[in-house]
């Protein structure tokens, strides 16, 4: 080979070299933008089908259409108010008033373009992914109030609800408020989605009331084979929840990912041993339920804590929920229909004070990735507690004020008549089963 091939050979890959680096390659991740576009796509999943089968499964025949449409229409509905001021509320920079919401720069995503970054990703990707938890959450929360609240109320409350509980807790956490400054960790929603979902729901029952026949009436789940493949969606998706909360491909996404895993498969287990013990024989509900229990309860962790901490939150996920859930129905007689604030409520508090103990890198073969500067376990507890107690109090308050509204539009329960025929028929005029 001659000098002068040589030098056209050095020439060709100096210049692929320049073609394929332009000038944003250094500021813009590639890897990191392909993961979190991919973890979009399995949070989204989550809700259309993973939440959508798990719930309709879980309620009487009647009632399966009315209960994938909400979610279908939640899913919508969610991702256009998010558009149009949740996303500028959550994240925009407020200035003054940063340390409670966000300002309106970013209103209908204004300022977002295909070169604006948020980190090294393209804020459009970072915006889109915040959207999937803003759809998933009201979402959850649909679990309490199955089979008896008004389409229409539902619309108007899903609107209201985001606007002012939802944004600003994210604001408070992730946005740069005030939780944030303190300290909190959350890694990817036990205040701003589990919390916010569990307490709501709880608000939502007891301002409904019961469904017609509880609990002296039994209520058993229609399908439950539609639910366990819910339940496996929801499995697959919350790697993306977990993992994309790392917001990078990097060594906390694939740590978040490991003890999410650990932490579900714990808490079914720990569950279905509750109940074999009570009932004598292990059950279906029960094992998915206690994945559900073990997956919320890792969520604010799951960047911070190393694997056996993981299974330990896990483990105990599927026992304290699976008491939480007997209280609540057999104790209280509260109709939280689907169990959404004993899983999702106790399990997002449970995860969010773990946190705070197993994110030490000084317990062992418990520890995790260790604490801010200057934070000690103690310190860091006591912040914990505070953004639980801000986020219940905040979300059980603003919930009631919201369901309030929403009654001087349109009434919030369907009537007697109405749910003796079913949602499906009255609301829909369609069934789901036609055989």
């Amino acid at each position: 080979m001659n000098t002068i091939t040589k030098i056209n050979q050095v020439s060709i890959l100096l210049l692929l070299t320049t073609i394929s680096s332009p000038l944003w390659s250094s500021e813009l991740n590639g890897s990191n933008t392909a993961w979190i576009m991919t973890s979009t796509a399995l949070v989204l999943l989550m809700t259309i089908p993973g939440l959508s089968l798990f719930y309709a499964g879980l309620v009487r025949s009647k009632n399966v259409l009315s209960v994938l449409m909400q979610c279908f229409a939640i899913t919508c509905l969610a991702s256009l108010v998010w558009f149009a001021i949740g996303y500028t509320i959550a994240f925009g920079d407020g200035g003054q008033l940063n340390w409670i919401i966000g300002n309106l720069d970013n209103l209908f995503l204004m300022g977002i373009a295909e070169e604006t970054l948020a980190g090294d990703i393209p804020e459009s990707v970072f915006a889109m992914f915040q959207m999937t938890f803003a759809i998933i959450t009201p979402a959850l929360i649909l679990g309490a109030f199955v089979e008896r609240m008004k389409f229409s109320a539902i619309l108007i409350f899903t609107t209201l609800w985001l606007v002012i509980v939802y944004a600003p807790i994210t604001h408070w956490v992730w946005g740069g408020g005030w939780l944030s400054e303190l300290g909190l960790l959350d890694f990817a929603g036990g205040t701003v989605v589990h919390i916010t979902a569990g307490v709501a729901a709880l608000v939502a029952a007891l301002v409904l009331g019961n469904r017609k026949g509880f609990p002296k009436q039994s209520m058993p789940p229609h399908n439950l084979t539609m639910s366990v493949t819910g339940a496996g969606l929801l499995w697959v998706g919350w790697f993306g929840f977990n993992g994309g909360s790392a917001l990078a491909a990097n060594g906390d996404a694939g740590m978040a990912i490991l003890v999410t895993h650990l932490s579900a498969s714990a808490g079914s287990l720990s569950w279905m041993m509750m109940e074999w013990r009570r009932h004598g024989k292990p059950s279906v509900l029960g094992i998915v339920t206690g994945m559900v229990a073990g997956l919320g309860t890792i969520t604010p962790a799951s960047g911070f804590v190393g694997p056996a901490g993981g299974l330990v939150i896990g483990f105990s996920a599927g026992i304290i929920c699976y008491h939480a859930t007997q209280a609540i129905k057999q104790k209280f007689h509260i109709d939280d229909s689907l169990d959404v604030f004993p899983v999702h409520g106790v399990g997002g508090i449970l995860g969010t004070l773990l946190a705070g103990i197993f994110a030490s890198a000084n317990i062992g073969v418990f520890s995790g990735q260790g604490y801010n500067e200057g934070m000690s376990m103690i310190s860091q507890v006591g912040v914990q507690m505070i953004g639980v107690f801000a986020t219940v109090s905040y979300t059980a308050l603003a919930t009631f004020i919201v369901f309030k509204i929403v009654n001087s539009f349109v009434s919030l329960r369907i009537d007697d008549e109405g749910e003796l025929k079913g949602l499906d028929l009255v609301e829909h005029d369609e069934r789901g089963y036609d055989l």
